[in-house]
């Protein structure tokens, strides 16, 4: 049975309306489901918000039938930094957490993925498929190559996540080329666990969906994790190459391109 789908849309914020309605879905979702916090969230209006907020697109998936004049009606969120646009920001928001030198090295054209949440009552259903739907076109349109952002366990404790991590170590680490690392200041090593001893099952399970979704398609991992205590997460930088998606998803995009064509 395919869902209903016609009571969204999908499109970059485009209006203060969208864009404070984005940062309430944030609020919600990493400051009162997950306990983070930061210097500029705003707790009286319950906005999550940062510094790299004006220069990022943001692209929203809105429920219609949800009442626009209370912000609720953003259910589902990407945080979207392209090259070009960080370098005359100056910096990604990973350059906070890992250095990014190897990305930077390699000349090609990069696109930063952050912040990305659904509202609670939209998970599981048809919401990330749009958004995904709309972040191939945005991949396209750009002509990305390379696709990375941080993506979080919930909570700093490393004894609870070493099998997860471990498993990303060892089966999921990206190539030199593309290999960013965890800055010192907060690096967390993920060979926690020898190969040998770590079983699939378990370490699937403990794995956020997001990240598991992204090794679906072929992604990796950068050389360590980065323990957020402010977010109350543990970070670990997930990269793309289009160059070496798997087939399944390279053909999602090739016909998506001919289709626009």
């Amino acid at each position: 049975m395919t869902p209903d789908t016609t009571h969204f849309q999908v499109r970059l914020a485009a209006t203060e309306a969208e864009f404070l309605a984005a940062q309430r879905l944030r609020y919600r979702v990493f400051v009162e489901e997950l306990g983070g916090d930061g210097p500029l969230v705003d707790h009286a209006g319950r906005f999550e918000r940062d510094d790299f907020d004006p220069v990022n697109d943001h692209l929203i998936l809105i429920d219609t039938t949800r009442d626009a004049a209370s912000f609720d009606h953003v259910v589902g969120v990407y945080r979207l930094l392209r090259s070009d646009q960080a370098a005359r920001f100056g910096r990604f928001y990973c350059d906070g957490e890992y250095d990014l030198g190897p990305l930077r090295a390699s000349g090609r054209r990069l696109l930063e993925l952050g912040r990305s949440c659904v509202d609670a009552d939209y998970r599981g259903g048809s919401a990330m498929f749009l958004l995904w739907n709309a972040l191939a076109d945005y991949v396209l349109e750009h002509g990305i190559e390379v696709l990375f952002g941080v993506a979080s366990f919930h909570g700093t404790d490393i004894e609870a996540l070493k099998v997860p991590l471990s498993w990303l170590h060892h089966h999921h680490l990206a190539p030199e080329a593309l290999r960013v690392r965890a800055l010192s200041s907060h690096f967390q090593c993920m060979d926690l666990i020898a190969d040998a001893a770590l079983d699939r099952r378990a370490a699937m399970t403990a794995m956020p969906a997001l990240i598991k979704a992204y090794l679906r398609l072929g992604g990796f991992v950068g050389e360590g994790a980065f323990v957020d205590r402010d977010f109350n997460t543990t970070d670990v930088c997930l990269l793309m190459d289009t160059a070496a998606m798997s087939a399944r998803h390279k053909g999602f995009y090739i016909r998506k391109h001919e289709a626009r064509a």
